[in-house]
């Protein structure tokens, strides 16, 4: 074993010869085997020993990882090789399996140009199999294939070696149907994986063993030899015959694509901006001397150091000094440090060269998916995160003094972890902390304490609902205070289309920038009036100048959004978001004189209206649901089919094979936070296995939502009867 600084420095040597590096992550669903097989990576880089790889689980290295033995975050590391007599990077990142932390993997195929998708046999394709890889064709990462646990189709299912080797086969024909199904359309066909090119390893990780074709031709081994051997238990023989270190090695640096291979594909389809300019072509050729552009794809935080920013650098040289813009900020800012990822250590070097993965110290208020750049250039496509938050906890510290390191501590945290939400709930005092689900909360909570320091008293789990209107309210008048200035609105649910654009996440929020965006939302299904008129987005919802020569109307514009903002996010039935509403103002008269229209007359003046638009036009409450897959032997089918159609489940798909079933359902995640796991494993005497994933909004059952609408008004302080559209009018 080496120390890391060394590492860091082999790394550093290697940096700048673009054809030998590898920008890599590893991607799988949860426990199928990722992180083991990183540590055979890991000892043949020389960080860990080859007797503890598979066993150290190195990269799950924060305490609560190590306690739940999951990888909870995504972890970053740079290792040197020497592969066929040449010195080789791979910037390698290590991300979660578990559906509750997917924003991480959404977060790191942006910075990578490969992954090696692993997969275990006995479980197949399994719901996150198929999301992390269609993440990852989605940002032009291209994938191989790693099929861990291989022994347990021979050891547990006690299948032959011919049902085996046909087992193996169709998993990677079903492999290649999602990639075919998910890639760019130049790719589909090149990207195709299989045994005979090379772009497969079949092994185990556990076991330190793995067979490919550049491990059958090198060693003179065969499937035949590798199934009697695993047949025999005989581990030191396997990996004698097949080291899986050398084999996964080979296919990253044979199939996966070096920085320059990749951004001349990549950076059109990340970036939109000038595609003839000087920084498109820098990023494009990977222009080690050019001006710096990257992307930040990770927030962490330093004890010493304070933030520190994760990048993938695009273009040019970062180090030291280097005076870069922060996602169109006016203000330049200077780099303090920076520095190469070692699992849980940070070395710092004198700089990082395009092509290559870094952290940046010195970068204020920065956010995962801004744009560093020396010319203040367009930014980056936002990063789409697939899920959202569902479910919610008020969050106190037990002791008031210790409040404000409580709200530093959700800063931090959502900082790092954009699937993360936190607000302040102004009638109660409390935090407000969203997640992906109760693990992730749990998660939260945790570190909080334990991480911070902070002892906190929490809340039971709580759903996040939405608010949505269903019809349409025309010249709908908002009076100020004083009465000198009157609005006149219509409220609409935005075009179906738009609704579904926006809701990708391909359009960040606030005032589009450019004109690029008006034919998108036309050919979605807005007028092109309306898509020139757009002044502002916020929570899927849009706020449109539809006037005509009204004046002042500029002068007042910034209050009127911040209006708007304000009733998208609360809105007036339950104080929940609001998504998919469209408030065009069609027509003002606004007072002379700026003593009479400041904030405490225009916000009302605008947010009135809108709450009395959209409760004219029927407000409803959206639920949040989660597409559940179960496996189940076959003796409880018929109980849980009782049982999830009890939850207001919807059963999509019924699968068997064999004594096992696989059911596919859809249930509101109102019905699932409390108690569901108890209640499935008492009526399977333990014996069910879950996954659950976010599946989108849907409109909550007519009968439920009075009922609904009231508890939740009650929990937050509110008088349990909604308001009517005349309490917001007069």
């Amino acid at each position: 074993m080496v120390r890391k600084e060394f590492v860091a420095e082999e790394v550093a040597k290697v940096m700048s010869d673009i054809e030998h590096i590898r920008n890599v992550a590893i991607i799988a669903h949860v426990h199928h085997g990722k992180t083991t097989l990183t540590d055979s990576l890991l000892a043949r880089a020389g960080i860990i020993s080859k007797q503890i790889a598979g066993e150290s689980l190195y990269t799950n290295f924060e305490a609560i990882e190590k306690d739940r033995r999951m990888t909870i975050k995504s972890a970053n590391i740079s290792l040197a090789f020497n592969y066929k007599d040449a010195d080789h990077i791979i910037n390698l990142i290590d991300t979660p399996g578990h559906v509750d932390f997917g924003g991480h993997v959404t977060r790191s195929m942006r910075a990578v140009d490969g992954v090696v998708l692993v997969v275990d046999p006995v479980e197949g394709i399994m719901p996150q199999t198929e999301t992390v890889l269609r993440q990852a064709l989605q940002e032009k990462a291209r994938p191989v294939l790693f099929i861990n646990k291989t022994d347990r189709l021979l050891k547990e299912l006690k299948l032959t070696p011919e049902q085996t080797y046909e087992r193996l086969l169709k998993l990677i024909s079903d492999i290649n149907k999602l990639i075919s199904g998910y890639a760019a359309e130049e790719f589909a066909k090149k990207w195709t994986l299989s045994v005979e090119n090379g772009s497969v390893c079949i092994g185990s990780a556990a076991k330190k063993w793995a067979i490919s074709m550049h491990i059958m031709k090198k060693y003179n081994v065969t499937f035949k030899h590798i199934f009697e051997l695993t047949a025999k238990d005989d581990e030191a023989g396997l990996q004698a015959a097949a080291p899986i270190d050398e084999a996964t090695l080979a296919m990253v640096i044979d199939h996966l694509p070096n920085p320059a291979e990749a951004q001349a594909y990549r950076i059109p389809h990340l970036w939109h901006g000038d595609q003839g300019s000087y920084d498109a072509k820098a990023m494009m050729s990977v222009d080690k001397n050019a001006k710096v552009n990257a992307i930040i794809f990770g927030v962490s935080y330093d004890q010493h150091s304070g933030e520190v920013a994760i990048g993938r650098i695009f273009s040019g040289t970062a180090r030291k000094g280097t005076e870069v813009y922060v996602s169109g900020n006016p203000n330049l800012q200077r780099i303090q440090q920076i520095s190469l990822f070692m699992g849980p250590d940070r070395v710092i070097i004198d700089h990082v060269s395009a092509g290559n993965i870094a952290g940046i110290v010195g970068l204020d208020n920065v956010s995962i998916g801004d744009t560093i750049s020396e010319d203040n250039i367009e930014p980056f496509d936002q990063i789409k995160h697939y899920s959202k938050p569902v479910v919610t906890k008020a969050i106190e510290a037990k002791d008031t003094r210790d409040t404000g390191k409580l709200i530093e501590a959700l800063r931090e945290l959502t900082k790092g972890d954009q699937t993360i939400t936190a607000e302040l709930n102004q009638e109660t005092g409390e935090h407000l902390v969203s997640g992906m689900g109760e693990l992730h909360l749990e998660v939260i909570e945790t570190k909080i304490r334990d991480e911070f320091h902070v002892p906190i008293t929490t809340s039971e789990p709580i759903v996040v609902y939405k608010e949505t209107i269903t019809g349409e309210a025309k010249d709908v008048e908002g009076k100020s205070p004083n009465r000198h200035t009157r609005f006149y609105i219509n409220v609409s649910p935005l075009e179906a289309g738009v609704a579904e654009l926006l809701d990708s996440g391909s359009f960040r929020e606030g005032k589009p920038k450019g004109k690029s965006h008006i034919e998108e939302f036309i050919k979605a299904g807005m007028t092109r009036e309306e898509a020139k008129g757009i002044v502002n987005i916020r929570n899927n919802s849009m706020l449109i100048d539809s006037t005509k020569g009204v004046q002042y109307l500029n002068e007042v514009m910034e209050l009127c959004i911040e209006a708007f903002d304000e009733a998208m996010k609360d809105g007036p039935l339950a104080r929940e978001k609001c998504t998919g509403i469209k408030v065009c103002i069609t027509d003002a008269t606004i007072h002379e004189d700026p003593v009479h229209r400041g904030p405490a007359q225009i916000i009302p003046a605008m947010r009135r209206p809108i709450y009395a638009g959209m409760l004219m036009a029927g407000v409803v409450l959206l639920e949040p649901k989660q597409r559940f897959t179960v496996n189940i032997p076959q003796e409880y089918l018929s109980d849980i089919i009782t049982f999830l159609q009890g939850k207001r489940g919807q059963v999509l798909d019924i699968q068997q094979e064999n004594e096992q079933a696989t059911i596919i359902a859809k249930l509101p995640v109102a019905e699932v936070i409390k108690g569901f796991s108890n209640e499935i494993r008492s009526l399977t005497q333990g014996k069910a296995i879950w996954y659950p994933e976010y599946a989108g909004y849907e409109r909550l059952p007519k009968e439920l939502q009075d009922k609904v609408v009231r508890e939740i008004r009650k929990r937050k302080g509110q008088p349990e009867d909604p308001p009517t559209p005349q309490q917001f009018m007069d």
